[in-house]
């Protein structure tokens, strides 16, 4: 009798049943409480006996259904043995092998987006939860609390390990992806692209934003293992666990102009006044590569939040500037969405700059 698979949510948050055909015995991956009677009717319409109930992490973006779960159905909670939850009472280990639905499942500890990050590797499929998404998603974001890109490295360096003709089912996909191979996510996942760990580890940084406050009143709550499904408030269709999370919806989709170092150059010598509107962390601006003079200076994870600061703008152009032009272009489509007529953003940012003009 065959393994089944079936992702049960109708939004960005992925929860799967997995089963065995002509089996009641079903467990379920990284359910949402908001949904807990959407399972519990599916199980009641198959006839179906949750046995399990599993986390890959502890989630920032939605408040967990498993501890309501193993209340109504007396069934296991289990999570990496990092995780806060203490309602989640069966652990698991890096390598530790579990017997699920009469299948040897491997456990694979996997840091970087959060400390107790597991992935599940069953004979056909991987549930990578936020440590690989889908194509050009990547994975989840590691600025959160608990976060660290060295780790998420290694940890994508042991997945790449995995026999390529896994599907990789992940936590989130917030553009309609379709499950594929690990074969497929090493030519289509920029996450998965050559690089060594200082190369990975600045790649992030250039693209961080900073989490939302609600994020960590969501991880609060799954510490505290809540089943009230208002104990933290959390927006609708948010794309809030990906690396450029938190934003408005579309905003990635949005075309920006650049300009080169040389033509900001002559625009400034020529006093045409653009603003320079930098969007690195305070400590950035002081470091080894500078700061432009004359800046507005706001850091990228609150620029959404203070866009008044920039309303005696009007018609002026407004350069986006930051170390390398990552976060500048997330920062010029940001100012594009909100009505800004003229935003470019430094090509190369602060790195090209310190290059052609030291």
């Amino acid at each position: 009798m065959s393994l089944y698979v079936k992702q049960l949510n109708p939004h960005a948050c992925r929860s799967y049943l997995v089963g065995r055909e002509g089996s009641e015995e079903v467990i379920l991956v990284d359910p949402v409480l908001d949904h807990l009677d959407d399972y519990q009717e599916l199980l009641d319409q198959e006839s179906l006996n949750l046995t399990r109930v599993i986390d890959t992490h502890t989630h920032a973006d939605h408040i967990s259904g498993a501890a309501a779960l193993k209340d109504m159905h007396d069934c296991s909670y289990l999570m990496h043995e990092a995780a806060p939850a203490q309602c989640a009472e069966t652990r698991v280990g890096d390598g530790d092998t579990l017997e699920l639905l009469g299948t040897a499942v491997g456990i694979l500890h996997t840091p970087g987006h959060t400390k107790d990050s597991i992935c599940l590797v069953f004979p056909q499929w991987v549930f990578t939860g936020d440590a690989l998404f889908l194509d050009d998603g990547g994975a989840g974001r590691d600025d959160l609390p608990g976060g660290d890109p060295g780790e998420h490295w290694e940890s994508l360096r042991t997945l790449e390990g995995l026999p390529e003709e896994l599907m990789v089912l992940p936590a989130h996909d917030y553009r309609e992806r379709q499950p594929s191979s690990l074969k497929r996510q090493k030519t289509t996942n920029p996450h998965l692209k050559p690089r060594t760990r200082q190369e990975f580890v600045q790649y992030l940084e250039d693209l961080r934003l900073g989490p939302a406050d609600w994020m960590k009143d969501v991880l609060k709550a799954n510490y505290a293992c809540a089943r009230d499904p208002k104990a933290a408030w959390i927006p609708v269709d948010t794309p809030a666990c990906e690396v450029k999370g938190t934003m408005d919806t579309g905003v990635n989709e949005i075309q920006v102009a650049t300009i080169t170092v040389p033509e900001l150059k002559a625009r400034l010598k020529a006093g045409q006044d653009p603003v320079l509107l930098d969007v690195r962390e305070e400590y950035e601006l002081d470091g080894e590569l500078g700061h432009l003079d004359g800046i507005v200076h706001i850091p990228i994870g609150h620029l959404a939040h203070r866009l008044e600061e920039l309303e005696q703008v009007g018609q002026r152009e407004v350069v986006t500037v930051c170390r390398s032009g990552a976060r500048a272009h997330t920062a010029a489509q940001i100012l594009r969405q909100a009505g800004f007529p003229r935003v470019s953003v430094l090509e190369g940012g602060m790195v090209a700059w310190k290059l052609q003009w030291p």
